[in-house]
Formats: structure tokens, sequence, C-alpha cells
């Protein structure tokens, strides 16, 4: 059976869960789940924020990952972190956004790097984030069993500059394809590429398909249904899976 089967032949759940109590919630939660972790805790996602960061990048998984929780038995903890602490960051297009979070992989179960400003070297972004060091730096330290890094667009860039995209299956943003080989990345020709802890998709509005293929693993079918029918968009392209996935 194929994804989109899967996930079609699941219980639809309307957009009208959100404002539903927790009877409501209970009563739309999947019968199982194939996330590595189980439900005595929130899955804790931390989204990853640096100036020239591109606004659609961040912003589909921060929402898709935030709603989650209002369609699954686990509850879901979504938060925005900067590696300089607490802090605003001035988005790609000017948006600015007061990040209240800190630099704390360890307390995160899932880490998503968004993308931004690889067009631009001398603009604030992704370039700008690997010359400085930092942030690959971080990215590469903060590995360790039980923590899924995730990265769409250019930000896979950031893990290629960490060295986690290296032997490694992987794809990015369409221009960015050919620097991802040459570094070393395995490039699969999917929108999302799920090599267990490392999990990466194409350009911008990959975003949705990241969030929705990762909230489906973790969460379930379910799940990922309900963010369909409170989005109006249906999960689209190939996921390519490694092989303990299939």
């Amino acid at each position: 059976m194929n994804r989109r089967t899967l996930l079609h032949a699941t219980t639809a759940l309307g957009a009208a869960t959100l404002t539903a109590g927790a009877a409501a919630r209970a009563a739309a939660a999947p019968s199982g789940t194939s996330g590595t972790f189980g439900h005595d805790r929130p899955l804790r996602v931390h989204v990853v924020m640096f100036d020239g960061v591109e606004e659609l990048d961040f912003s589909a998984p921060y929402e898709l990952f935030s709603a989650s929780g209002h369609f699954a038995e686990r509850e879901v903890e979504t938060r925005c972190v900067t590696i300089d602490g607490p802090r605003t960051v001035r988005a790609a297009y000017g948006t600015r956004l007061r990040v209240d979070h800190g630099w704390a992989p360890g307390e995160a179960d899932l880490l998503v790097v968004p993308g931004g400003g690889y067009a631009r070297r001398e603009d604030p972004g992704v370039w700008a984030e690997i010359r400085r060091g930092a942030l690959p730096r971080a990215l590469a330290a903060a590995t360790r069993p039980g923590l899924t890094v995730a990265a769409l667009c250019t930000g896979v860039m950031l893990l290629s500059a960490a060295g986690l995209t290296t032997g490694r299956p992987c794809t990015t943003h369409h221009r960015a394809r050919a620097d991802l080989e040459r570094q070393g990345g395995v490039l699969k020709n999917a929108r999302v590429v799920d090599d267990d802890d490392l999990v990466t998709a194409g350009g911008v509005t990959s975003g949705l398909d990241l969030a929705l293929w990762l909230v489906r693993r973790e969460l379930g079918a379910d799940a990922a249904v309900g963010l369909e029918e409170m989005l109006e968009y249906e999960a689209r392209g190939t996921v390519w899976t490694a092989r303990s996935r299939r």
C-alpha cells in the first residue's frame, strides 16, 4: 500500500478538532504510532532560528508541530531556539521575531533546521552561519541516540557544514543539490528523505511535507490526516525512507 493510500485509509479528522476538548482529542487519537518514543512525555520539537532564516521555512513546520497535539494522544511541545540565547531574530524578508528559548538539544526529541539566505552569500542566512561556524559546530555536537535532526531547504547545507550528511541519503533545495553532493551527501531525488535519525527535505514548501511525514512517523497516520484536513493541503511528492523503515 502506498503512502497516500495509507493516509487516506485512516480516519479523517476535521479542523473542528482544534477547538474540541480532551474527550474529542482522545477519540481522535491514533491506535498506534511508529515513533521511537512512548507516550509518557511530550514530543519535544525545537525549531532552530538564525538571522536571515526564510519565513516560510520555519513557520510551516512550527505551525504543523504546534497544532499536531490536537490530533494525537501524545502532547507536543514546540519551541523556537537560537544558539545565542533569547533574542530577536530578523528573518529573510524583514520579519522580526522574539525567540524566547536558548540552545538545549538535550531537551529535544526533534531538531528542525530551516534554510534561508543561501542565494546571496553576503547577506545574513545560511552562508553567514556557515562562515561564523558556531551553528554547524553546535549541530555536530548535538547528535545523540534518541534525537532526530531534520532540515529543509538550504538548512540542509548547515547540516552538511556540520558533517551530518556525509555519506548519508539526503536532499535539499534544487539550487543547492550540487553543493550538497560535492560535500559528500548521497543525493536522493525525493521531496523528503528519511534516513532514521536524519530527515531532510527540499525547498521552502517542502517544510509542510517534512512536518507531515514526521508527525505521521512519531504520532501516527491519524494525526497526519487531521493536519491535512486542517490545512486543506495534501502531502506532495515521494518520501524516500531507509530500508529499516520500509
